[in-house]
């Protein structure tokens, strides 16, 4: 560990390469390809770096970022891609030095944020983590790079230990903590009572990371940190929740909250006022819940942010609904449709008219799956329509309409007049009362195409939740094309997925006959934040409304003759749809159980 020239691609392939991370392919082809690699990251990089013009392509980008930039499939791995972490952990054995995967939740703040400045440890990519007895602990990206430790022992009179960690998890700790976290701090530090909100904005550009200057207003920062680490993130809703002595700040990833941050209480008042100003709401009203949207955006994309807030015991809570078009907006055949499905609901979607249905409770992706469908709908030549409670997502080629119940205008009333703007396709939120139902059933009856959602279990249940409705049975026979009732799975982890067999009590538990059989689960890892899992699929119940179904409405009936029928015309249930992917690997055990 003599000098800093020590850490090249060389070295680091080479340990790779010693450890069978790499095959002796792969290792020639870093050794030719690696340093013209090195300089298109080095481009890629330099706008993130506000003194990246002193600073050596070396300096910007290392050799484990350059390597595991080749998204190179590891020998003898199933698949698996060798990532900037395994090659930091195979650098760290090599040399003999602790490797740690730095969390952000077991950081202390004010050690990571006094004892280094934040041009030092940005430039350098050092950070400490720890202190014990005197001795600090340094993260670092370069563990050659021992010019910048010495420089610190000797203007900090710091006793140091050093431990291995990857350049992205030291930058991203740099930015989380000398962005929001010492935002929020200055804030409560120069807290007076009163912040100058700025102007109401209905279109908020955020500025990069590395724009937002020190010179802002604290809490102007803070919020913008928070929105950028929650779209990082993939997170579908911000949490900020007052609680007696402090504000907790959690985000839902893949449908599980995970707490982010803890925030000094007296700064929660002005966050509040921020996002609530942004949103267009009233800053004084802090007694009454209140609704308000936010439009923005993130690589290049509109975000749509739909803000709540309401009053609980120790203030007001915010909850954020992040909806990202490339999550909202996909192509039909991503959802994880099964081919009958899929096929089934392309048909429908081929239809001049009738009623598509689809089922199931809050978060369970219903809007995703509608909003898609609408979008492979929309053209030039058809007029489609939309009422919503509220507008999710904002899409200019359909025209929508938000329901507003304070001034009469509900589902129904808004469907009765849309029937007379010549629409060829319409889209109601929620058939949740009878003259909304009935106006739907007019419509697909005098030659409209109508997409609508029913809070229902199952998707045979429709039919009867119709009818309690007070829908008669031949008018759901003669508008009725299907029901489709759906859930969302997390999804294995690609990274740290293996493989375990069945216990026999859980092969009962499904109903499952035989006695082996080998499924996946998600051991944990960086990649997926030691959860097992990383995104989400659909699961569904697709049931078509056949000539055996519309007969049997013509008679007394029972719902269980309605599922039977159903089955026995090719439709899964949802516990049997979760089970196939099971088996196949997509998903585990425990979401089969807990989702279906």
């Amino acid at each position: 560990m003599a000098n800093k020239q020590n850490f090249t691609l060389e070295f680091v392939s080479n340990a790779l390469l010693k450890k069978n991370l790499i095959s002796a392919e792969q290792h020639k082809e870093i050794g030719i390809t690696g340093e013209s690699q090195r300089g298109k990251l080095f481009k890629a990089q330099q706008t993130a770096y506000t003194d990246s013009r002193h600073q050596t392509v070396s300096d910007l980008v290392n050799p484990s970022e350059v390597i595991a930039s080749f998204n190179l499939v590891m020998p003898n791995s199933d698949g698996k891609v060798l990532t900037e972490d395994a090659i930091t952990i195979a650098v760290a054995e090599e040399l003999m030095i602790p490797y740690i995967k730095v969390d952000p939740l077991k950081l202390n703040l004010d050690l990571v944020t006094s004892q280094i400045p934040r041009p030092f440890a940005q430039k350098h990519l050092i950070i400490p983590i720890k202190e014990e007895k005197g001795v600090v602990t340094l993260a670092v990206a370069d563990p050659f790079n021992l010019e910048a430790v010495e420089n610190l022992k000797r203007t900090s009179k710091m006793k140091v230990k050093l431990v291995l960690s990857s350049k992205t998890d030291i930058l991203k700790i740099v930015r989380e903590f000398f962005g929001f976290r010492s935002s929020v701090v200055a804030a409560q530090k120069e807290m007076k009572g009163s912040t100058d909100l700025g102007n109401l904005e209905q279109y908020v550009k955020l500025k990069g990371t590395t724009d937002i200057e020190a010179n802002d207003q604290h809490v102007v920062n803070a919020v913008e940190y928070l929105l950028h680490y929650a779209y990082e993130q993939k997170a579908s809703d911000i949490h900020i929740e007052p609680k007696r002595e402090n504000t907790l700040v959690r985000l839902r990833i893949d449908g599980v909250l995970h707490h982010i941050h803890t925030i000094p209480k007296s700064v929660h008042p002005s966050i509040v006022s921020r996002i609530k100003s942004l949103s267009r709401m009233d800053i004084a009203e802090k007694r009454r819940p209140q609704d308000g949207r936010i439009k923005t955006e993130f690589k290049d994309n509109d975000v749509e942010l739909r803000i709540s807030t309401m009053p609980t015991a120790f203030g007001e809570k915010i909850v954020i609904r992040i909806f990202d078009p490339e999550i909202l907006f996909q192509d039909l055949q991503d959802l994880g449709f099964y081919d009958r499905e899929y096929k089934l609901l392309t048909q429908y979607l081929t239809r001049t008219y009738g009623i598509v249905l689809v089922t199931g409770p809050t978060g369970s992706g219903k809007t995703t799956t509608l909003y898609s469908a609408l979008k492979k709908l929309s053209s030039p030549e058809v007029n489609i329509i939309t009422i919503e409670d509220p507008i999710e997502m904002i899409m200019e080629d359909f025209n929508q309409v938000g329901v507003q119940p304070q001034i009469g205008l509900d589902f129904a009333t808004s469907l009765r007049t849309i029937l007379r703007q010549d629409p060829d396709i319409l889209m109601v939120g929620e058939i949740r009362d009878q003259e909304t139902a009935e106006n739907s059933i007019q419509a697909a009856l005098t030659g409209h195409l109508v997409l609508s959602t029913l809070h229902t279990n199952d998707a045979p249940t429709a039919i009867t939740r119709l009818m309690d409705l007070g829908i008669p049975p031949f008018l759901i026979s003669s508008t009725v094309l299907g029901v489709m009732a759906q859930r969302l799975l997390r999804k294995i982890c690609t990274q740290c997925r293996t493989d375990k067999n069945l216990k026999s009590e859980e092969i009962t538990s499904l109903g499952l006959s035989g006695a082996n059989y080998k499924v996946f689960y998600g051991a944990g890892c960086t990649d997926c934040r030691g959860t097992g899992y990383k995104g989400r699929t659909g699961v569904y119940e697709m049931m078509d409304v056949t000539g055996k179904i519309k007969s049997i409405l013509s008679k007394k009936f029972e719902l269980e003759d309605i599922s039977k029928i159903a089955r026995q015309e090719g439709m899964i249930t949802l516990r049997e749809g979760a089970i196939r992917k099971m088996l196949e690997g997509e998903t585990t055990y425990e979401e089969v159980i807990t989702i279906t």
